[in-house]
């Protein structure tokens, strides 16, 4: 087939490679706020640019407000020969399926963001470019541009019916947005080319199409559950708030400043912070005075993990399903999926007698009997979040995790004979770790023993490389456990476990050794790989996949030992900067990284023998299945997450789950 270049001469379609794209569009709903999926949904959507560049030829602007995509632009989306590239693919594939009205196939994109993650730079196209230092850099203006003409405006009183800016209302600037969009496009084209240096392993490429599905594919909501839940919340803040006024005096009992005064005055308790961290030891030590009850109804006013329904609301579809909740790649470090939107991977644990019941309550909005069974609505509607999602009529949800996947990981890596026993038989690896640490018998230590209890937080916080400060995180302080019982556990549990502890010191040493010299290491029980490959260094994981640690350097920590620092983008201020690490935590990204992988692997099995996945939370995956065939897939899916696979010989793995018609934690 012959296509019609712009410069008006025809060229064979099989010449024509790589098609890079960037589109600008405008959508009255708010992206940040409700997701790319419902943001297209919308009927006033429209792709106002299309910027392209076919294989190394000069960039293209169309300007799709004056004419429509031409006929050759339009084949070669289609065409499987054609390798279509974006930046965030996921946004030019869902918009363009929009303005053509048919599905553009996921397998014929390839996504520069995506290999960002894969390589441990920044997602952003911006600062990817400029750590690369390529030739084009993101044009810095095009965010006050986006404001003028991707978004709606607000009316104003000399112009109550305008809502939108078009190109006709600033010329000049809608020819720099152009400008903006052929940048857009040269900067792509130059990130495709810095990375094209590194290799994405197959695997990762159909786990990005897997990913991709399951977005496409979305998760049913109960929208009358979450419209009700938050008008209950509501009425029972704004009467909560009433009795807290009552009784206190305080003109704004949600204010901090003025609980604390009056916890000053009052009661003479100075409180540094009412934040959620603090407020189990603040209820703690108020027990048996007057002021457990403000404290107490001061807690339950500040549950913010209500927010939740808001976020489902605003995502869900017209057909009620919410979509683009998971970022493939999302956690840099370890390749595991970040949540979107919705943030699956925090949703709230669900611990109440009886959920049905609570969750019917909410359903009918019974406001009354829910405070009457339940008392703190605001906690039950927090637990009840999880169970906001459904399974549709004639089916039902089959939710498989695996059991105790990172400390199998890592005894399995390590070679821990002891612990590879326990989960070759009855996997109480908790009581296990007590036993050893403690010089016990296993047979006396029972659920909900306090030697139970140290060895979870000490399985839970130690097993890479943390000490004192790890298990107070995990807990150790509420257990009412002192600094030097808690530093005699951090001992017990390395002694009782050698094998892991030098394990740490081994990729420590390997890591170490190959940033000094640059010369290839590897560990000494399994060969897992260390290079330093185009100024990266990289950990070749069993599965065979990479982590990526940019640019390393050995540095001093703080104790004064040898460390390494790499550049790194900070989770939280979303900054890259200077990052450490060391054997501990190398073995971690290892470890999960490993979990990962493993989770990956039974997915695509998973999903190879029909089973739609719907959502998968940290090592657990939810598929929809057919009421009528629900407990033949769900033993199917059981069997697959224990099955041997061909990487990880020797590594015993365990599938656990249930069926359940809403999501819930088990």
């Amino acid at each position: 087939m012959w296509l019609l270049r712009p410069h008006g001469f025809l060229i064979p379609l099989e010449d024509m490679h790589h098609l890079h794209i960037d589109v600008e569009t405008y959508s009255p709903e708010d992206l940040k706020k409700c997701g790319l999926y419902k943001y297209v949904e919308h009927p006033d959507f429209e792709i106002q640019l299309f910027g392209y560049a076919i294989d190394d030829e000069p960039v293209q602007c169309l300007d799709l407000t004056e004419q429509p995509l031409p006929i050759f632009l339009k084949k070669a989306l289609q065409d499987p020969t054609v390798i279509k590239h974006a930046h965030n693919a996921t946004f030019e594939r869902r918009t363009l399926s929009k303005y053509l009205g048919v599905e553009l196939p996921i397998e014929q994109w390839e996504c520069s963001m995506i290999k960002c993650a894969y390589c441990g730079l920044p997602l952003a196209l911006d600062a990817a470019c400029e750590i690369l230092q390529v030739e084009h850099q993101k044009i810095k203006a095009g965010k006050d541009l986006i404001k003028v003409f991707a978004k709606p405006i607000k009316p104003t009183k000399n112009k109550p019916l305008v809502t939108r800016n078009y190109p006709k209302d600033f010329p000049e600037l809608w020819t720099e947005y152009k400008g903006y969009n052929i940048g857009d496009v040269e900067s792509e084209r130059d990130l495709c080319k810095a990375l094209s240096i590194f290799e994405i392993p197959e695997i990762e490429r159909q786990l990005y199409i897997f990913d991709q599905e399951v977005n496409d594919r979305g998760i049913l909501v109960d929208l009358n559950m979450a419209n009700n839940a938050i008008e209950m919340d509501a009425i029972f803040a704004e009467k909560l708030t009433a009795q807290l006024r009552e009784l206190t005096g305080i003109a704004n009992p949600k204010s901090s400043k003025q609980i604390k005064d009056f916890m000053s005055d009052s009661y003479g308790v100075t409180i540094e912070s009412l934040n959620k961290k603090e407020m189990p030891n603040l209820l703690k030590a108020a027990k048996g005075t007057g002021a457990l009850e403000v404290l107490e109804m001061r807690n339950q006013l500040s549950k913010s993990s209500i927010k939740k329904y808001d976020a489902m609301i605003n995502y869900a579809n017209s057909d009620h399903r919410t979509r683009g909740l998971f970022q493939f790649y999302g956690a840099s470090r370890t390749g595991r999926w970040a949540g979107r939107g919705i943030q699956l991977q925090n949703l709230p644990q669900n611990h109440l007698n009886d959920l049905e019941l609570a969750r019917q309550l909410v359903c009918d909005n019974d406001l009354d009997t829910a405070e009457m069974c339940f008392g703190n609505v605001s906690d039950m509607l927090s637990q009840l979040i999880r169970t906001a999602f459904i399974a549709p009529p004639n089916m039902t949800f089959a939710v498989a995790d695996f059991s105790a996947i990172e400390a199998r990981v890592i005894a399995w890596l390590a070679e821990e004979q002891w612990r590879l026993d326990v989960f070759a038989g009855d996997g109480k690896i908790y009581e296990a770790s007590a036993a050893m640490m403690f010089h016990i018998p296993i047979e006396s230590i029972k659920k909900g023993s306090d030697l139970r209890q140290k060895g979870k937080i000490a399985e839970l916080a130690l097993g890479f490389g943390g000490s004192l400060e790890a298990l107070r995180r995990m807990g150790g302080e509420g257990m009412g456990l002192t600094d030097p019982e808690m530093c005699a556990i951090v001992k017990a549990w390395r002694i009782a476990s050698p094998a892991i502890a030098d394990f740490w010191d081994d990729v420590n040493e390997c890591a170490l050794r190959t940033v000094k010299y640059g010369t290839e290491s590897k560990t000494r029980i399994r060969d897992i790989y260390f290079r330093i490959e185009s100024d990266n260094l990289t950990i070749e994981l069993l599965s065979g996949r990479k982590l990526f640690y940019m640019r390393p350097r050995l540095g001093v920590n703080r104790f004064g030992g040898v460390s390494i620092e790499y550049l790194n983008t900070d989770q939280k201020s979303k900054e890259y900067g200077v990052a450490e690490t060391y054997g501990g935590k190398l073995v971690e990204n290892i470890v999960q990284a490993t979990a990962r992988d493993l989770l990956a692997h039974s997915m695509l099995k998973v999903r190879a023998i029909g089973l739609p996945i719907v959502m998968h939370v940290h090592d657990e995956l939810i598929a929809e299945v057919y009421k009528t065939t629900a407990a033949t897939d769900f033993k199917a899916i059981i069997d697959i997450m224990a099955e041997p696979v061909p990487w990880a010989p020797g590594l015993i793995l365990k599938g656990d789950g249930y069926m359940t018609d809403f999501y819930k934690k088990d």
